[in-house]
């Protein structure tokens, strides 16, 4: 199972954990993804998606409104 958005393409991203003496551990930022049902173009589809592009969608959606 993948860690990407299907709707924006956002994935994981990577880094250092750093300790007080400054030592740099490998460490990642995984995306924080939801499993929903939205509708597109009239059809229910589920899809893994970012709590960030959902809440853009919800944004757009209450604008169209």
């Amino acid at each position: 199972m993948s860690r990407v958005c299907e709707i924006s393409g956002r994935g994981p991203l990577s880094g250092n954990n750093r300790s007080h003496s400054l030592r740099a551990t490998k460490r990642k930022w995984n995306v924080n993804l939801q499993k929903k049902v939205i509708v597109v173009n009239g059809k229910k589809v589920r899809v893994k998606i970012s709590t960030r592009a959902l809440r853009l969608l919800n944004k757009q959606q209450s604008t169209v409104e």
